[in-house]
């Protein structure tokens, strides 16, 4: 069995004394496959204070220094890809397709993205008499998610790295064995020891002292709606920086001129991908309501198609989610929208017939149902797709908005100015046409109301790790 003790401060490793244990259990089986050795408080506070005494040193290296650390970090990557796909597959069930395909790709695009980015970026610049400065916000603590922990891991650190500033991280406690590998990676690059400390464990346990600690001057964090305004309030004791990363209900408009035969399928896809553990799935999907009967057909057979199974099968679609809380989550809303009267499309409680164990979920299809429905509403973070009927386009942007969230939204149309237009009144941080998904391009992620604030990849992203400082002088 595998143990994790993934304390990393000022260079090195610890062993620590700490008696809090976390059990990882494989989600394909049930079976446990490993245990995490939780930091304590006192190591996090050990792991803010090497932050802080050492962000000089990381605020001090020129920016191609900087550009070559995160090279080394690329090249690292690049070297243990094999391993990072296997290891992200067997701690959140991902298709081993999707993690060397998606979770790893991303990943490496993030820090392609930010290398570039720090080609021509200018940390200093001339206006009216006056200079302006950018510098680096300080200790940036990165609190980063399970459903893409390379992904969302790494636009984090290739974005703090390239401002300049010192890093405390503290990852999921469900995927410590590739967090590790990251943290073996940056230690071996030439970023200075003490800009890179990482703690693990619950963020029930350390989150709190990570949001009010004093020596931490912004924090980044991908997760929860909820648990994003419980940061944004403690951290407001010390007016520091918080961007947030948070839920997403996305809606998807299918215009009535496109191929159903070909977008109803594509629609399915980007909603399951990840086994619907995105923020940004498209889980509402909009369709004109003279064609629901057709649309019911086409989704039933896709879905039919859809192969569920071993993570590490390569011709497997959707594998298992996470956990069994989250297994037990989804079952739930799946029971209430059945309960409500919602029609069932495909799927349904419990596993697929194949699966005796394994927190495998029947991708579900519920439609016949209104937009304030609770599954139309909640963040069910699984494969459940509702279907919601419009009557013309001013009526599907109008249900598309009535969402607390604004994080994605997705535009199937055959006509670019009609979807053009309906995207600028879509209140979403991103807006995908036509498209599977967006890709790995360096345009800004994140998202309106209650998605979250602040921006993230590229420009955008370094620049949350920057303060603006301007310089008036006069000769005498």
């Amino acid at each position: 069995m595998n143990k994790a003790s993934n304390t990393y401060i000022n260079g090195q490793f610890i062993e620590n004394n700490s008696n809090l244990y976390f059990e990882l259990f494989n989600p394909a089986n049930e079976e446990q496959y490993g245990t995490l050795l939780c930091s304590t408080t006192k190591d996090l506070e050990k792991a803010i204070n090497s932050a802080y005494i050492n962000q000089r040193n990381c605020s001090d290296l020129s920016i191609l220094n900087r550009k070559n650390i995160l090279l080394q970090v690329l090249q690292g990557i690049n070297d243990r890809k094999q391993e990072l796909a296997e290891i992200i597959s067997l701690e959140m069930g991902a298709p081993i397709s999707l993690s060397k395909n998606a979770h790893i790709q991303m990943g490496i695009d993030h820090l392609k993205n930010t290398i570039n980015v720090l080609d021509t970026y200018q940390f200093e610049s001339e206006e009216n008499g006056y200079k302006i400065f950018k510098t680096p916000i300080g200790v940036a603590a990165l609190i980063t998610p399970w459903n893409w922990p390379l992904n969302q891991t790494l636009t984090k650190i290739s974005s703090a790295i390239g401002a300049g500033c010192s890093i405390v991280m503290k990852p999921s406690e469900y995927c410590p064995f590739s967090s590790k590998i990251i943290a073996e990676i940056i230690d071996a690059s030439d970023l200075p020891k003490g800009g890179f400390n990482m703690v693990n464990g619950h963020g029930s346990d350390l989150g709190p002292i990570i949001s009010e600690h004093k020596m931490i001057d912004m924090i980044s964090f991908t997760g929860s709606t909820e648990v994003g305004i419980n940061i944004q309030q403690l951290a407001a004791k010390t007016v520091k920086r918080v961007s947030l990363e948070l839920g997403g209900k996305s809606a998807h408009i299918i215009c009535d001129d496109v191929d159903l035969s070909k977008a109803i399928p594509n629609a399915i896809n980007q909603c399951f991908i990840n086994s619907g553990q995105s923020c940004s799935a498209p889980t509402r999907l909009l369709v004109p309501e003279n064609d629901l009967e057709k649309i019911k057909d086409i989704a039933k057979n896709h879905v039919e198609s859809i192969i569920t199974g071993d993570p590490f099968n390569e011709d497997t679609n959707l594998g298992p989610v996470v956990n069994s809380k989250q297994f037990e989550s989804i079952q739930s809303h799946i029971k209430n929208a059945l309960e409500t009267g919602c029609e069932l499309v495909s799927g349904g409680i419990g596993r697929p017939d194949i699966f005796k164990n394994g927190y495998y979920i029947k991708p579900t299809i519920f439609a016949n149902m209104s937009n304030n429905h609770q599954i139309a509403q909640e963040e069910i973070f699984g494969p459940v797709l509702s279907i919601i009927t419009y009557k013309d386009l001013n009526d599907a942007v109008s249900i598309a908005n009535d969402s607390k969230y604004g994080l994605s939204s997705y535009i199937t149309s055959k006509d670019e100015g009609v979807a053009y237009k309906i995207a600028k009144q879509i209140k979403a941080g991103q807006t995908i046409i036509n498209k599977i998904s967006r890709g790995s391009v360096p345009a800004p992620f994140g998202g309106f109301k209650m998605s979250g604030n602040g921006r993230e990849h590229g420009i955008f992203g370094l620049e949350e790790y920057l303060e603006i400082k301007q310089l008036s002088s006069c000769l005498t």
